[in-house]
């Protein structure tokens, strides 16, 4: 029986991936092919499709990849004594892919899939509900150490989510500027949750930053 190599099994995984979300972010699912996918990450449809049955496990792998890390810093968050310090931890790692060229169309390949594939939108609902209960319990704690929200918790984590959406979607847009997107996001949850804004530069320790897509969009390894 042929032995299977884990990492080299995981390598060749990841690179599929990374193909897979470049060819996404450029041209969609739709106007995406296996043959292309398979040119960009320099396998035979065969290998592909021993990882991949379908373009839909493709997508669904894509966005999955993200879901361990969201986790694991939504736990770190909460873990913080200081709510002040959770919240802007798990914030950055929400932002944290603003500047990565495929974000915008990742994003737009996101709300198609959910869409049209209920199985897809169950995977990124559950996500989004565990980031809004994470940030209403850390609003939560905020409010009760004295800081004056905005709004109730569950409603100023809502505006937060929504505002690091609607960037991510115009991530592609002439003269978006990242870096500046992301001073003013922090600014926007400053003035949400009665707390000072980051200095320029001020980054959590939040583990393996980003968003829904950054293993697939790590840099494609070699065969």
């Amino acid at each position: 029986m042929r032995t299977v190599d884990p990492e080299q099994h995981a390598r060749r995984r990841a690179q599929i991936l990374a193909a897979a979300a470049a060819e996404f972010a450029e041209h969609g699912v739709a106007g995406s092919s296996t043959a292309s996918i398979c040119r960009r990450a320099g396998i035979g449809s065969g290998t592909l499709f021993h990882y991949f049955a379908t373009k839909r496990e493709l997508v669904h792998a894509l966005f999955a990849a993200d879901l361990p890390g969201n986790q694991e810093t939504r736990v770190a968050a909460l873990a913080d004594p200081d709510p002040a310090a959770g919240l802007h931890r798990l914030v950055t790692h929400l932002i944290a892919e603003l500047a990565d060229p495929l974000a915008p169309g990742l994003a737009a390949v996101l709300v198609l899939q959910v869409n049209e594939d209920p199985e897809f939108a169950a995977m990124i609902g559950a996500d989004d509900a565990a980031t809004r209960a994470a940030l209403t319990t850390l609003l939560t704690r905020l409010a009760g150490a004295g800081h004056r929200l905005a709004f109730e918790p569950e409603r100023a984590a809502g505006w937060i989510q929504m505002v690091i959406d609607a960037s991510y979607l115009s991530a592609g847009e002439d003269g978006f500027d990242a870096t500046l997107q992301t001073a003013e996001l922090h600014t926007i949850v400053g003035w949400l949750t009665g707390i000072a804004a980051p200095a320029p530069g001020r980054t959590a320790a939040a583990g393996r930053a980003g968003g829904r897509c950054h293993d697939a969009r790590a840099k494609e390894t070699s065969r």
